[in-house]
Protein backbone atom coordinates (compact mmCIF):
# COMPACT_ATOMS: atom_id res chain seq x y z
CA UNK A 1 0.00 0.00 0.00
CA UNK A 2 0.96 3.10 -0.81
CA UNK A 3 -0.19 6.88 -2.15
CA UNK A 4 0.39 8.54 -5.05
CA UNK A 5 1.11 12.57 -5.68
CA UNK A 6 -1.14 13.79 -7.76
CA UNK A 7 -2.62 17.30 -6.72
CA UNK A 8 -0.79 20.57 -6.08
CA UNK A 9 -3.06 22.28 -4.08
CA UNK A 10 -2.69 26.03 -3.65
CA UNK A 11 -5.19 27.87 -1.56
CA UNK A 12 -6.48 31.43 -2.57
CA UNK A 13 -9.28 34.07 -2.06
CA UNK A 14 -9.84 33.83 -6.04
CA UNK A 15 -9.43 30.74 -7.41
CA UNK A 16 -9.94 31.75 -10.82
CA UNK A 17 -8.03 34.31 -11.02
CA UNK A 18 -5.17 32.21 -9.47
CA UNK A 19 -6.11 29.60 -11.10
CA UNK A 20 -6.04 31.48 -15.17
CA UNK A 21 -2.56 32.92 -13.97
CA UNK A 22 -1.04 29.25 -13.32
CA UNK A 23 -2.58 27.66 -16.52
CA UNK A 24 -1.28 30.73 -18.44
CA UNK A 25 2.50 29.94 -17.04
CA UNK A 26 2.12 26.10 -17.18
CA UNK A 27 0.55 26.15 -20.56
CA UNK A 28 -2.11 24.08 -19.30
CA UNK A 29 -5.88 24.45 -19.49
CA UNK A 30 -8.33 25.56 -17.04
CA UNK A 31 -11.34 23.56 -15.78
CA UNK A 32 -13.48 23.40 -13.13
CA UNK A 33 -15.49 20.87 -11.58
CA UNK A 34 -16.57 22.53 -8.39
CA UNK A 35 -17.80 26.35 -7.20
CA UNK A 36 -14.83 28.02 -5.73
CA UNK A 37 -12.09 25.05 -6.96
CA UNK A 38 -10.34 25.98 -10.44
CA UNK A 39 -8.24 22.62 -11.72
CA UNK A 40 -4.89 23.37 -13.80
CA UNK A 41 -3.83 20.18 -15.76
CA UNK A 42 -1.93 19.48 -19.19
CA UNK A 43 -4.44 18.28 -21.83
CA UNK A 44 -5.84 14.49 -20.89
CA UNK A 45 -4.73 14.88 -17.88
CA UNK A 46 -6.26 12.14 -15.82
CA UNK A 47 -6.19 12.60 -12.12
CA UNK A 48 -7.42 9.30 -11.02
CA UNK A 49 -4.65 7.77 -13.71
CA UNK A 50 -2.16 10.36 -12.84
CA UNK A 51 1.04 10.51 -14.56
CA UNK A 52 2.86 13.95 -13.20
CA UNK A 53 0.37 16.40 -11.19
CA UNK A 54 -2.25 19.09 -11.82
CA UNK A 55 -2.46 22.26 -9.89
CA UNK A 56 -5.81 22.99 -8.27
CA UNK A 57 -6.34 26.10 -6.83
CA UNK A 58 -9.03 25.96 -4.23
CA UNK A 59 -11.15 29.50 -2.71
CA UNK A 60 -10.50 29.84 0.98
CA UNK A 61 -11.62 33.83 3.11
CA UNK A 62 -8.26 34.28 4.55
CA UNK A 63 -5.71 36.32 2.10
CA UNK A 64 -1.92 34.98 2.67
CA UNK A 65 0.21 36.04 5.40
CA UNK A 66 3.77 37.60 5.13
CA UNK A 67 5.18 34.13 6.47
CA UNK A 68 6.89 32.82 2.80
CA UNK A 69 5.09 29.35 2.02
CA UNK A 70 7.03 25.94 3.14
CA UNK A 71 5.97 24.91 -0.41
CA UNK A 72 6.81 25.74 -3.51
CA UNK A 73 6.85 25.10 -7.37
CA UNK A 74 10.20 25.76 -9.21
CA UNK A 75 9.51 25.95 -13.20
CA UNK A 76 12.50 24.38 -16.05
CA UNK A 77 13.53 26.33 -18.42
CA UNK A 78 15.72 24.85 -21.30
CA UNK A 79 18.18 27.78 -22.05
CA UNK A 80 19.10 31.50 -20.79
CA UNK A 81 16.28 32.63 -23.41
CA UNK A 82 13.86 30.76 -22.36
CA UNK A 83 14.29 31.90 -18.86
CA UNK A 84 14.46 35.32 -19.44
CA UNK A 85 11.46 35.22 -21.81
CA UNK A 86 9.23 33.26 -19.26
CA UNK A 87 9.98 35.24 -16.65
CA UNK A 88 8.74 38.71 -18.60
CA UNK A 89 5.79 36.71 -19.87
CA UNK A 90 4.90 35.89 -15.55
CA UNK A 91 5.14 39.12 -15.16
CA UNK A 92 2.94 40.54 -17.56
CA UNK A 93 0.34 37.76 -16.11
CA UNK A 94 0.65 39.59 -12.59
CA UNK A 95 3.29 38.20 -10.54
CA UNK A 96 6.03 39.77 -9.14
CA UNK A 97 9.19 39.65 -8.04
CA UNK A 98 10.19 38.33 -4.38
CA UNK A 99 12.86 38.29 -1.74
CA UNK A 100 13.32 35.66 0.16
CA UNK A 101 16.54 36.33 1.67
CA UNK A 102 17.98 34.36 -1.57
CA UNK A 103 20.94 36.91 -2.06
CA UNK A 104 22.67 36.74 -5.47
CA UNK A 105 21.97 33.75 -7.35
CA UNK A 106 20.78 32.09 -11.04
CA UNK A 107 17.39 31.69 -10.72
CA UNK A 108 14.17 34.07 -10.60
CA UNK A 109 11.58 34.32 -7.75
CA UNK A 110 8.54 35.42 -8.15
CA UNK A 111 4.86 35.56 -6.55
CA UNK A 112 2.08 34.49 -7.95
CA UNK A 113 -0.97 37.39 -7.47
CA UNK A 114 -2.08 36.66 -4.41
CA UNK A 115 1.92 36.28 -3.15
CA UNK A 116 2.50 32.55 -3.32
CA UNK A 117 5.94 32.46 -4.45
CA UNK A 118 7.99 30.39 -6.78
CA UNK A 119 11.34 29.92 -8.75
CA UNK A 120 12.02 30.18 -12.51
CA UNK A 121 15.47 28.27 -12.80
CA UNK A 122 18.63 28.64 -15.03
CA UNK A 123 18.53 26.08 -17.79
CA UNK A 124 19.32 22.29 -15.63
CA UNK A 125 20.20 19.60 -17.54
CA UNK A 126 18.40 17.30 -15.01
CA UNK A 127 15.05 18.96 -15.35
CA UNK A 128 14.73 18.45 -19.18
CA UNK A 129 12.15 16.51 -19.68
CA UNK A 130 10.11 17.15 -16.25
CA UNK A 131 7.63 19.69 -18.26
CA UNK A 132 6.68 22.97 -17.00
CA UNK A 133 6.81 22.39 -13.81
CA UNK A 134 10.86 21.04 -12.73
CA UNK A 135 9.84 20.10 -8.97
CA UNK A 136 7.47 20.67 -5.29
CA UNK A 137 9.66 22.28 -3.24
CA UNK A 138 9.23 21.68 0.66
CA UNK A 139 11.21 23.53 3.11
CA UNK A 140 12.30 21.20 6.43
CA UNK A 141 14.62 20.96 9.13
CA UNK A 142 15.51 17.53 8.56
CA UNK A 143 15.45 15.33 4.83
CA UNK A 144 16.74 12.35 6.01
CA UNK A 145 13.76 12.11 8.81
CA UNK A 146 11.38 13.71 5.70
CA UNK A 147 13.40 10.92 3.34
CA UNK A 148 11.96 8.21 5.68
CA UNK A 149 8.63 9.20 5.84
CA UNK A 150 7.23 10.03 2.58
CA UNK A 151 9.75 6.72 1.11
CA UNK A 152 6.88 4.79 3.08
CA UNK A 153 4.11 7.39 2.30
CA UNK A 154 4.65 7.15 -1.80
CA UNK A 155 4.89 5.50 -4.53
CA UNK A 156 7.86 7.58 -5.93
CA UNK A 157 11.42 6.49 -6.12
CA UNK A 158 13.86 8.03 -3.32
CA UNK A 159 17.01 9.47 -5.97
CA UNK A 160 18.83 11.19 -3.21
CA UNK A 161 19.23 11.56 0.36
CA UNK A 162 21.98 14.18 2.08
CA UNK A 163 21.55 16.01 5.29
CA UNK A 164 20.72 19.34 2.83
CA UNK A 165 18.00 17.21 0.75
CA UNK A 166 15.91 14.75 -0.24
CA UNK A 167 15.14 14.26 -3.76
CA UNK A 168 11.88 11.75 -5.36
CA UNK A 169 10.16 11.35 -8.54
CA UNK A 170 7.67 8.91 -10.16
CA UNK A 171 8.82 5.56 -10.28
CA UNK A 172 7.89 6.03 -13.99
CA UNK A 173 10.52 8.84 -14.59
CA UNK A 174 8.37 11.31 -15.39
CA UNK A 175 6.89 14.75 -14.66
CA UNK A 176 8.07 16.89 -11.53
CA UNK A 177 10.61 16.00 -8.61
CA UNK A 178 9.53 16.33 -4.98
CA UNK A 179 12.39 18.27 -3.35
CA UNK A 180 12.60 18.51 0.53
CA UNK A 181 15.20 21.38 1.26
CA UNK A 182 16.94 21.51 4.72
CA UNK A 183 16.61 25.09 6.17
CA UNK A 184 17.39 27.14 9.79
CA UNK A 185 15.06 25.28 11.81
CA UNK A 186 14.35 28.58 13.62
CA UNK A 187 12.44 29.22 10.46
CA UNK A 188 9.83 26.87 10.81
CA UNK A 189 7.20 28.24 11.72
CA UNK A 190 5.08 26.58 15.15
CA UNK A 191 2.35 25.05 13.57
CA UNK A 192 0.96 24.23 17.02
CA UNK A 193 0.39 28.01 18.22
CA UNK A 194 -1.98 30.55 16.17
CA UNK A 195 -1.90 27.62 13.58
CA UNK A 196 -1.54 29.36 9.81
CA UNK A 197 -2.85 26.88 7.37
CA UNK A 198 -0.45 25.57 4.62
CA UNK A 199 -1.20 28.24 1.20
CA UNK A 200 0.16 25.03 -0.82
CA UNK A 201 0.25 20.98 -0.29
CA UNK A 202 0.16 18.03 -1.88
CA UNK A 203 -2.72 15.70 -2.24
CA UNK A 204 -2.09 12.20 -2.24
CA UNK A 205 -4.01 9.23 -4.07
CA UNK A 206 -4.25 5.76 -3.46
CA UNK A 207 -4.32 2.59 -5.94
CA UNK A 208 -7.78 1.20 -6.82
CA UNK A 209 -6.72 -1.72 -5.62
CA UNK A 210 -5.83 -0.78 -2.30
CA UNK A 211 -8.35 0.08 0.96
CA UNK A 212 -8.94 3.67 1.31
CA UNK A 213 -9.88 3.33 5.00
CA UNK A 214 -6.57 1.51 5.95
CA UNK A 215 -4.24 4.23 4.37
CA UNK A 216 -4.94 7.31 7.26
CA UNK A 217 -3.79 4.37 10.37
CA UNK A 218 -0.86 3.26 7.64
CA UNK A 219 0.52 6.99 7.84
CA UNK A 220 -0.13 7.49 11.57
CA UNK A 221 1.85 4.74 12.47
CA UNK A 222 4.47 6.29 10.24
CA UNK A 223 4.07 9.27 12.34
CA UNK A 224 1.49 11.53 10.37
CA UNK A 225 -1.16 13.55 12.50
CA UNK A 226 -4.67 13.96 11.92
CA UNK A 227 -5.03 17.36 11.03
CA UNK A 228 -8.51 19.40 11.95
CA UNK A 229 -9.15 22.40 9.38
CA UNK A 230 -12.95 22.53 9.73
CA UNK A 231 -13.43 20.10 6.65
CA UNK A 232 -16.18 18.89 8.27
CA UNK A 233 -17.95 15.42 6.99
CA UNK A 234 -15.71 14.75 4.15
CA UNK A 235 -14.22 11.66 2.07
CA UNK A 236 -11.09 12.69 2.03
CA UNK A 237 -8.49 12.75 4.88
CA UNK A 238 -6.28 15.48 6.18
CA UNK A 239 -3.11 14.57 7.80
CA UNK A 240 0.13 16.49 8.53
CA UNK A 241 3.98 14.93 8.36
CA UNK A 242 6.34 14.40 11.32
CA UNK A 243 7.05 18.16 10.82
CA UNK A 244 3.46 19.85 10.10
CA UNK A 245 3.91 19.89 6.36
CA UNK A 246 -0.19 19.39 5.30
CA UNK A 247 -1.25 17.48 2.90
CA UNK A 248 -4.81 14.89 2.12
CA UNK A 249 -5.43 11.56 1.13
CA UNK A 250 -8.24 11.91 -1.49
CA UNK A 251 -11.11 9.20 -2.23
CA UNK A 252 -11.23 7.78 -5.45
CA UNK A 253 -15.01 8.89 -6.08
Amino acid sequence: MTLLPVLVNIKALDDSTVGRFWAEALGWSVSSGHPGETNVGRSGFDWRDPVGVRVDVVAVPEPKTAAKNRVHLDLATTSAAHQAELVARLKALGATPADVGQGHVPWTVLSDPEGNEFCVLEPREGYRDTGPIAAVVVDCADPRAMARFWDAAVDWALHEVTDDHAVFRSAKGVGPYLEFLRIDVKTVPDRNRDRDRDRVHLDLLRYPSDDHETEVPRLRALGATDLDIGQGDVPWRCLTDPEGHEFCVLARA
